[in-house]
C-alpha cells in the first residue's frame, strides 16, 4: 500500500470510526480464548474456537492497521456510528462458534440470532437440546450475556484512552436512559471502571451463592453471567427450572433486582462503604422505590390469582412462583421455573406486559425503563391538574428534584417511537406468518430484550419463519440500544457533514 493511499484512508472522516472498530474486534477476539479452554480441556469443539479467534483478531487487524497511528479526538456521530456497527458485527462474528462447533452445527440465520440474543441479553434462543450441547459451547453463550450486559463498549472506554481515542462519545452513546449524561467520576475512564468493578463483583457474589445452594461449579458461574445480567440463557433447556430449590430461586431473585437497579446507585452505596444508612438510599431514591413496590405488588396479585385458580395450595411455592416470573419478566431476564404461558386467565398476558415496565436507567434491563414510565404516569397526572388549575406552576418531580420540560419531551419523544415500532413489528411478525398472539410476544421478546413469549414461542425460535427471525434480530439490536442511537444513523441529517 503506498503513503499517499495511507494518507488517504486517514484523512477519511470516518478513519477513527475504522481504528477503533478494529480495537474492539481485537478485543472480542480475545474472549474466545477461555471456551477454547474448555474445548480442548473436554475434546470437543476446538477447531469451532481456533477459527472463531484467528478470524475475527484478523479482521480486527487488517480494520486497524490502516488507520492504526491515527489521533483524533472522536465526534458524537462517530460514538454513535461505532457502537451500532460494532454490535451488528459483533453480532455476526459471534455467530461463528454457532455454525461450526460440534453439536450445534446452526445455519448462518439461526446461528446470528443466538449470538444476537447473547450479546444484547435477550435470552430467546433457536436451540433445543441444551444439555447435550459441548460444555464450551454452553459457557460461551453465557459469556455473551456477561459482556452485553454492562456493554462490552463501556469496557474499551476504559481502555482506549490508553491507545490516543477519547471515550465519552462511545459512553454516551452506549449507556441507556433519559439520564445518561451524569458521569460517576470525573474521568470517564473511572467512570467505565467503576461500573465493570461494581458488574464483576455482583457476578461473583452471584456465583458463589449459586454454587454454596448446590449448583455445579460450571452451572454456578454461567447462571451468574446471565443472572446479573439479567440475559435469561441458561445451561438447561429447563432454564432455572431444573433446579427445584426455592434457595436457588430466591438468589436469582435477589441478583435480578441488583441487575435491574441503577448501577450509579450502586456505585454511590459503595462508594459509601455499604453501611447501614447507604444501605437506606435504594429505599430513598425514587426511582428505586418505585420499581420495588411496583415489582412487589404484580407478585401479590400473581401469586393470589394463582392461589385463587388453585394452580399452587402451598403458600411458599406459590409465592416464589410468582414473585420469580414477575421479576424474570419484569427486569426481561426471561428465566423461568414454570410455564407461565400455560397458567390460567390473564397470567400470561399480563407477564408479556409487564416486560415493558424493565427495569431502572442504568441497568442492565431492556423494556421503557422505570423512570420512564414514571415520568409518563407525573406528566399525565400533571396535564390532569392543568384542566382544574389552568394558570397554576406544576412542576413534575421525582423525589424533590424537578425534572426540565426537555427530559420530559424527551421521554414522550421515545415513548411515541417505541411504540410505532412496536405496532409496525407486530404486523410484520404477522405479515411473515405469525398469528397474532405469537407476533405480539415476538415483539415483547425481542424489543424489549425479554427472550420467552406466547404460543408457539414459549420454548423456542426455531420454529418460526426466517423472515422473523432476522426481524427479531433487529428487534433485538433495538431494544438494546433503546431505538434511538440505531435509528440516528439513517436519518439524512447524521451523514451532512
Amino acid at each position: 500500500m503506498t503513503g499517499d493511499t495511507l494518507a488517504q484512508l486517514r484523512a477519511h472522516p470516518y478513519a477513527p470510526v475504522q481504528r477503533v472498530l478494529g480495537v474492539l474486534l481485537m478485543l472480542f477476539s480475545l474472549t474466545h480464548l477461555v471456551p477454547l479452554l474448555i474445548a480442548l480441556w473436554e475434546g470437543r469443539a476446538v477447531n469451532a474456537f481456533v477459527g472463531a479467534f484467528t478470524l475475527t483478531l484478523l479482521t480486527g487487524v487488517l480494520v486497524w492497521l490502516p488507520v492504526r497511528g491515527l489521533r483524533r479526538e472522536l465526534r458524537l456521530r462517530d460514538g454513535f456510528l461505532i457502537v451500532c456497527a460494532f454490535w451488528g458485527v459483533l453480532g455476526l462474528y459471534g455467530a461463528i462458534p454457532f455454525m461450526v462447533a460440534d453439536g450445534a452445527g446452526l445455519d448462518f440465520t439461526n446461528a446470528t440470532f443466538e449470538s444476537v440474543s447473547g450479546l444484547t441479553t435477550t435470552g430467546a434462543t433457536v436451540i433445543s437440546g441444551i444439555d447435550e450441547l459441548p460444555l464450551a459451547v454452553k459457557y460461551y453463550r453465557q459469556q455473551l450475556q456477561l459482556l452485553g450486559g454492562m456493554g462490552i463498549i463501556v469496557l474499551a472506554v476504559a481502555i482506549l484512552p490508553m491507545l490516543g481515542v477519547g471515550g465519552m462519545q462511545l459512553y454516551r452513546a452506549e449507556t441507556p436512559g433519559p439520564m445518561k449524561d451524569t458521569k460517576l467520576t470525573p474521568r470517564i475512564t473511572e467512570t467505565a471502571k467503576a461500573l465493570w468493578e461494581i458488574y464483576m463483583v455482583l457476578t461473583l457474589a452471584c456465583a458463589v451463592a449459586y454454587w454454596a445452594a448446590g449448583m455445579s461449579p460450571f452451572d454456578a458461574l454461567g447462571h451468574a453471567y446471565s443472572t446479573v445480567a439479567t440475559g435469561g440463557f441458561s445451561t438447561h433447556d429447563a432454564s432455572l427450572g431444573y433446579y427445584d430449590s426455592p434457595v436457588i430461586h430466591w438468589i436469582c431473585i435477589v441478583f435480578m433486582l441488583a441487575g435491574a437497579i441503577n448501577f450509579g446507585l450502586h456505585f454511590a452505596v459503595w462508594r459509601g462503604g455499604g453501611r447501614l444508612r447507604d444501605l437506606a438510599r435504594y429505599w430513598r431514591d425514587p426511582e428505586c422505590r418505585f420499581l420495588l413496590q411496583i415489582y412487589g405488588g404484580l407478585a401479590l396479585f400473581v401469586a393470589g390469582v394463582l392461589f385463587a385458580n388453585q394452580v399452587y395450595t402451598q403458600p411458599v411455592e406459590g409465592f416464589t412462583a410468582a414473585a420469580f416470573q414477575v421479576v424474570a419478566n419484569a427486569t426481561t431476564s426471561g428465566f423461568a421455573i414454570a410455564p407461565f404461558s400455560t397458567w390460567p386467565s390473564l397470567l400470561p398476558f399480563l407477564l408479556i406486559l409487564v416486560s415493558f415496565l424493565g427495569g431502572a436507567a442504568g441497568a442492565t434491563t431492556g423494556g421503557l425503563k422505570v423512570i420512564r414510565v414514571q415520568l409518563l404516569t407525573k406528566q399525565g397526572a400533571r396535564e390532569v391538574n392543568r384542566l382544574v388549575h389552568p394558570a397554576a406552576t406544576l412542576p413534575v418531580k421525582l423525589g424533590q428534584r424537578a425534572i426540565p420540560n426537555h427530559v420530559i419531551e424527551a421521554v414522550w419523544g421515545f415513548f411515541s417511537v417505541y411504540a410505532a415500532i412496536m405496532v409496525a413489528m407486530t404486523l410484520l411478525f404477522m405479515l411473515s406468518g405469525l398469528d397474532q398472539v405469537t407476533a405480539f410476544s415476538a415483539v415483547a421478546a425481542t424489543l424489549n430484550n425479554l427472550g420467552p413469549g406466547l404460543g408457539e414461542l414459549s420454548a423456542t425460535f426455531a420454529s418460526v419463519p426466517d423472515a422473523a427471525k432476522w426481524l427479531g434480530i433487529l428487534g433485538m439490536l433495538l431494544g438494546r440500544l433503546e431505538i434511538f442511537t440505531l435509528l440516528v444513523v439513517f436519518t439524512p441529517a447524521f451523514w451532512r457533514r
